[in-house]
């Protein structure tokens, strides 16, 4: 199938050109998939181009989405969740998150993932596959043309492990850059962190985008091997030593600041000795950490840290010298977890 989402100016110029049309046709094209504004997603809608040259498009395969709308969740506080229907049937979870100034995507990369963390909905299903640039793409025009708003940050925290995902991941996020005029200053990778893949990124971004300015945002939430363990299973083949050690080559190698994401767990790792622990671990390079309220999910025996406990571990790192920043949950009701729109669909 090809998808002309993702496809730059220049790409577009050269289909129009391969059809005996003027380049000009391409540039239309163009602007008339990345328009925020545009709610159709059918090439015969494109009522600029000449009904012949559609015809000719649709005749030989050429789509512009490949996802349909299944269902969609509003929270009280503005925060859109939606579950998309991919055309082999199976379904991922995107999510607009607005403040006055900012639409924030949280956008997946798989259908699915693998990792199995103890305290994530999405991996309770295990991984069906890959999600190519498309439809991760595509995810971020639904946002759009849900809320009527123009995306302005991206958070690759979906469904799925990114750098499991590494091609399609850096492609969309060229087109984001290029197309949808993203920065990649505003643009977040999370990871669970997977052997090897770091030091990958960080190589492969230069060889496909020229450089590496996004940030990569690594779902650290422990402390020290055995806890980390307990809640990410694949975790044993990865210590969390290497981590902070190919984090701080990724720093290194970029000049960006790592981000450590940190789930509050009550009576997990929301200890105090746990904030001295990190504090150890993550002293004296460039990084950030941030502390998250968890968002309960049924099955899971996790519960959420007390805010007095966030308070405190928060206080903690900052005396101890580490950038810390406390992240507030949304759309809490509204199956604001990961996963858990897609795990009660299916119930259905």
């Amino acid at each position: 199938m090809k998808n002309l989402l993702g496809s730059s100016i220049k790409d577009l110029e050269n289909v129009a050109l391969n059809y005996g049309q003027a380049a000009f046709r391409g540039r239309q094209i163009y602007k008339w998939i990345y328009n925020y504004r545009n709610k159709k997603k059918n090439i015969d809608q494109i009522e600029v181009l000449p009904q012949d040259f559609r015809n000719k498009l649709r005749n030989d395969g050429f789509k512009v989405s490949e996802l349909r709308l299944q269902e969609k969740n509003l929270a009280s506080d503005g925060t859109l969740k939606l579950l998309l229907a991919t055309e082999d049937n199976e379904s991922i979870e995107c999510v607009g998150i607005p403040t006055e100034k900012r639409l924030t995507a949280c956008l997946s990369s798989q259908v699915g993932c693998p990792m199995d963390c103890k305290f994530c909905a999405t991996g309770k299903e295990g991984l069906k596959r890959s999600l190519k640039a498309s439809e991760i793409l595509d995810q971020i025009l639904f946002i759009e043309n849900e809320m009527n708003r123009k995306v302005t940050n991206i958070v690759f925290m979906g469904m799925g492990e990114p750098l499991l995902n590494i091609d399609d991941l850096l492609l969309s996020i060229r087109s984001i850059n290029d197309d949808f005029q993203i920065s990649q200053r505003k643009i977040t990778v999370s990871t669970v962190a997977v052997p090897k893949m770091i030091n990958k990124l960080s190589k492969k971004s230069f060889q496909i985008l020229g450089n590496c300015q996004f940030t990569l945002a690594i779902s650290l939430h422990a402390s020290n091997q055995k806890t980390r363990e307990k809640i990410i299973p694949s975790a044993k083949n990865y210590e969390i030593k290497k981590i902070i050690e190919d984090s701080k080559q990724f720093v290194r190698d970029t000049g960006r600041r790592v981000s450590f994401e940190y789930l509050m767990l009550s009576g997990v790792n929301d200890k105090l000795e746990h904030a001295i622990e990190l504090s150890n671990l993550l002293k004296g390079f460039q990084c950030h950490v941030n502390l998250i309220q968890y968002n309960q999910i049924d099955d899971v025996e996790f519960k959420r840290a007390s805010l007095k406990n966030l308070q405190l571990f928060q206080s903690r790192l900052s005396n101890n010298g580490i950038a810390v920043s406390l992240r507030k949950s949304r759309g809490l009701d509204k199956n604001a977890a990961c996963g858990q729109l897609r795990q009660n669909a299916r119930k259905k």
